[in-house]
């Protein structure tokens, strides 16, 4: 594929991790930052990641961060938002960016949870609109959900799918365009029910992440969900579902002990303590043992 100018508006974790993917492939990519000091330091985060990935430094020159959208998005191909989950927000963006891209540009959201619908409504064109959620970091992590909503066009899908493989990632796509999508729909199902064997005490926190990894997270890179259930056999699945569906947590909200943790201010590693508590070394420990396993699963061979 020929190199193409990719304009990403936000230049936080998954901007800068997302515009780092395509500069590593060849592409010329301008990314905006309102904030001075943080544009500032846009280049020597993305040449710390590849530093530790053993990447050409070099590659960071093909990243140009820029004040303004109308810059950022003026030439670009393709245009993927990545600011926070704020849908009027959102949408302001691409109102925006409709009016300052070329009309040939692909217009993605990289949203985590928020309907694709939702955020392309105010657009005249919504036929080169699409959501693409890429998981954290994005440089390490293959996969790319890509996300359809009634209006997205087949050609548009086709290009933001054929462009992401090119750039050694695994774009799935995503028929309906559901909140949550596939992803984060799968992993919050399984954050509920963990945090109500919690709340109902019939563990620790602590517990419950050593059952899943010690357990069936150990098989979950090469054995996906429903594989498993074909090798156990659909008859097993169906009797174990007889018993113990009914007895899963079913509440349509967050649960009580989520709502009372952050109320108190326990917000997780970044506030020493969350489900669990956390010290400096702790969190850092955490992170590189992360960044090393997926580092290895990465190095290991094709996605």
């Amino acid at each position: 594929m020929t190199h193409q100018h990719i304009g990403i508006i936000g230049a936080g974790l998954m901007g800068h991790g997302i515009a780092q993917v395509f500069a590593v492939a060849g592409h010329r990519v301008d990314i905006q930052e309102p904030d001075p000091d943080r544009r500032s330091r846009i280049l020597d985060h993305v040449r710390g990641n590849l530093r530790e990935l053993g990447q050409d430094v070099a590659a960071a020159d093909r990243i140009h961060p820029r004040g303004t959208l109308e810059d950022t998005v003026g030439q670009a191909d393709v245009v993927i938002e990545a600011v926070p989950e704020d849908l009027d927000l959102k949408q302001r963006i691409f109102t925006a960016v409709e009016a300052a891209a070329p009309p040939h540009a692909l217009l993605a959201s990289n949203t985590s949870v928020i309907p694709i619908t939702r955020i392309m409504e105010p657009l005249r064109d919504r036929t080169r609109a699409m959501g693409t959620h890429w998981w954290n970091p994005p440089y390490l992590i293959p996969l790319v959900e890509v996300i359809q909503t009634p209006d997205t066009g087949e050609a548009a899908i086709a290009a933001m799918t054929d462009l992401l493989t090119s750039v050694g990632k695994m774009p799935v796509r995503v028929r309906k365009d559901v909140p949550g999508f596939i992803g984060n729909r799968l992993q919050h199902a399984l954050w509920r029910e963990a945090i109500a064997l919690v709340q109902n005490g019939v563990c620790d926190a602590q517990t419950i992440d050593t059952v899943v990894k010690a357990s069936f997270g150990r098989r979950l890179a090469v054995l996906g969900p429903l594989e498993n259930a074909d090798l156990v056999g659909t008859d097993l699945t169906l009797a174990v579902h007889e018993h113990v569906l009914p007895d899963l947590d079913r509440t349509p909200g967050p649960l009580p002990l989520l709502r009372e943790l952050v109320a108190s201010g326990r917000l997780g590693m970044k506030a020493g303590g969350g489900f669990q508590s956390w010290t400096e070394a702790q969190r850092s420990e955490v992170h590189a043992r992360l960044a090393a396993h997926l580092q290895r699963l990465d190095d290991s061979g094709p996605r």
